[in-house]
């Protein structure tokens, strides 16, 4: 990730108290920056992943969310989320009263109604209502 799209997206992310980053992955950055912040953040993956210590780590499946794992978030965020979880991730944040955003793999479109926001060298998909 570019360093101009990672300082977007965490200044993006850190406008909200606490944040659940889905599908993590081998990619911390964005979740490390954003604890930085200030924020509070809970990353998932439905393996465990090595995070950095200021990130909490929760196994946690999105397409069956425990929704304790969101219930404290304002945000809940994916990077390169593939289409066939836009879905679901929605329903998740949206039972927790939480805004979500996520960017896609480039060509993908958003399969749930967004405003796009454009960043450096990425588009930030924010799911709309």
């Amino acid at each position: 990730m570019i360093p101009e799209t990672l300082d977007a997206l965490v200044a993006r992310f850190a406008e909200f108290d606490a944040a659940v980053e889905v599908g993590i992955g081998r990619r911390p950055v964005v979740a490390d920056a954003l604890a930085e912040t200030g924020t509070d953040v809970v990353a998932t993956d439905r393996r465990v992943r090595s995070v950095p210590d200021a990130v909490r780590f929760v196994v946690d499946d999105v397409t069956d969310p425990d929704p304790s794992v969101y219930a404290d978030a304002d945000l809940v965020y994916a990077l390169n989320l593939p289409p066939e979880l836009h879905r679901q991730t929605l329903a998740a944040a949206r039972e927790a009263d939480a805004a979500f955003m996520f960017t896609t793999l480039g060509t993908d479109q958003p399969l749930v109604p967004t405003e796009r926001e454009t960043l450096p060298a990425e588009t930030l998909f924010v799911a709309r209502g």
